[in-house]
């Protein structure tokens, strides 16, 4: 019973606590745009002068990028890289 007598008026602090936080953070402008997050992460956002990577073999023919043994493996036609079993 005497716990009891710390405890009501710690949970009192912390849920008062807890409504200034939540009243900071909206007059702070946290919950202004809530799509925006959302929507964010579905689309790429490419910067200006920077082509997207979407073709790496026609990369490799104009000479975008230089083929190596330790990056871009030669496949055969098991889906193996150098045909032996796992």
């Amino acid at each position: 019973m005497e716990s009891l007598y710390f405890l009501i008026p710690l949970s009192i602090v912390v849920l008062g606590l807890a409504v200034l936080v939540f009243f900071w953070a909206v007059n702070n402008g946290q919950y202004d745009d809530l799509e925006g997050e959302a929507e964010r992460i579905l689309f790429d956002e490419i910067d200006e002068g920077e082509a997207p990577i979407t073709d790496t073999p026609s990369l490799l023919k104009e000479g975008g990028l230089k083929q190596d043994e330790n990056h871009l493996p030669e496949t055969d036609n098991q889906g193996g890289t150098d045909g032996s079993e796992l």
